[in-house]
């Protein structure tokens, strides 16, 4: 039996600030969502529409995880045994972070970066990693101070106050809201599942806190007696791999492995249960039946389910203000590890239609951004992976 209290509705105020200079792995708000039914999309419709080219950025890369563009155009990406490779006027170097306790093992490492909302002031970047041993780890944040050749000593501003002993199901994604709190993803663990719907339990979470690690008095269980709960956004999930801003809608959406099926792509708003493991499409990887339920009362289903997986990885926004392929204006883009290919899936258009994009760009595919002016850069997976951008033909 599980140990937490079924979800119960409650009213969230919406979170009203100016994104003003945040960039898409930055900007965020929280809303109220009325229900969404579940699609399951078909790759049919050709995108884009306009001619492109593809050329490396960086190469050789070692497991990369994420990276961010600079103002300045300089990249920084991020390898899983803590280093950080910087990218900058056609020229390629690695430095090592030193994070404290890092642990690498099967999915774990350093993980994520972002830019704190005011890194044209600080130069700061925020970086997700595990922490921890076999026996115990965690996913942790960190802020460092970026110099143009390399970082301070980066400093944790917060802890995932659950340790596990496996090393699975990290998740580790983050966004800057913009009301300057973070938000992030912490996965449940593999062997920890039923801990998804334990509120004292801060596995299977999607987590909220101000950048220098307190709470915000506004999260949804902010008066919970017990003060692991204080931190939670939202509950019910099994390894959320993407957290991105719809600045159109104003809404967040977010992607998760399933196991054997059952990847989701979810809108996510305060204080709701999106049902794992009690509700979901997927099989346990032996087949066997997870659950009985793909529906229960109090719990969101996916507004996407991908059956067969796809595994989803990173994701991106591709809004109104970008420009450089207008054919992909509102679609979240989201690279696959299982599929291999980077799909668009239309969330304007009440069917969430999904398209493969740039099928030349093959294998598993770890992350995507999108820059400013509306290029899309992704990222390969593994060992020997590459940077790629992808721009407009002239």
């Amino acid at each position: 039996m599980l140990k937490s209290s079924w979800f119960s509705q409650l009213k969230m105020k919406r979170f009203i600030n100016s994104s003003k200079g945040l960039s898409r792995k930055q900007s965020i708000c929280c809303f109220t969502l009325t229900w969404l039914f579940v699609f399951s999309v078909q790759a049919d419709t050709p995108l884009p529409t306009k001619k492109h080219k593809i050329f490396p950025l960086a190469t050789e890369l070692q497991s990369p995880w994420s990276m961010v563009e600079l103002p300045d155009g300089t990249w920084l990406i991020t390898e899983r045994d803590g280093h950080v490779v910087i990218v900058k006027n056609n020229q390629q170097s690695r430095v090592n972070l030193a994070l404290d306790g890092l642990y690498v093992a099967g999915q774990g490492g350093l993980l994520d970066i972002v830019l704190s909302p005011d890194y044209s002031e600080t130069n700061k970047v925020i970086f997700t990693y595990v922490q921890g041993n076999p026996d115990a780890n965690r996913v942790v944040i960190a802020k460092a101070t970026f110099d143009g050749t390399g970082f301070s000593q980066p400093k944790i501003i917060y802890q995932v106050a659950t340790d596990k002993d496996t090393p699975q199901h990290h998740a580790g994604r983050a966004l800057v809201l913009p009301d300057n709190t973070l938000l992030f993803s912490s996965g449940d663990g593999f062997d920890h599942r039923e801990q998804a719907q334990v509120i004292t339990s801060q596995l299977g979470k999607v987590l909220r806190i101000n950048l220098d690690g307190s709470l915000p008095k506004n999260n949804p269980y902010i008066d919970h007696e017990t003060l692991v709960a204080r931190a939670v956004f939202s509950l019910g999930h099994r390894n959320t791999q993407g957290l991105v801003y719809d600045y159109d809608t104003k809404q967040i959406v977010s992607h998760e492995h399933g196991p054997a099926g059952g990847d989701e792509l979810n809108y996510l708003a305060a204080g709701t249960n999106y049902g794992w493991p009690v509700i979901t499409y997927g099989k346990d990887y032996s087949q066997a039946r997870i659950s009985p339920f793909t529906e229960y009362s109090g719990m969101k289903k996916p507004t996407v389910d991908w059956t067969p997986s796809i595994a989803p990885s990173g994701m991106a926004y591709y809004g109104s203000k970008q420009g450089a392929f207008i054919s992909l204006k509102k679609h979240v883009l989201i690279t696959t590890l299982v599929d291999k290919k980077l799909y668009a899936v239309n969330l304007d258009d009440g069917d969430f239609t999904q398209s493969h994009v740039f099928p030349e760009i093959t294998g598993r595919l770890r992350d995507v951004f999108v820059t400013d002016n509306g290029n899309i850069a992704i990222l390969t997976d593994g060992q020997k992976a590459k940077l790629l951008l992808v721009t407009p033909k002239e």
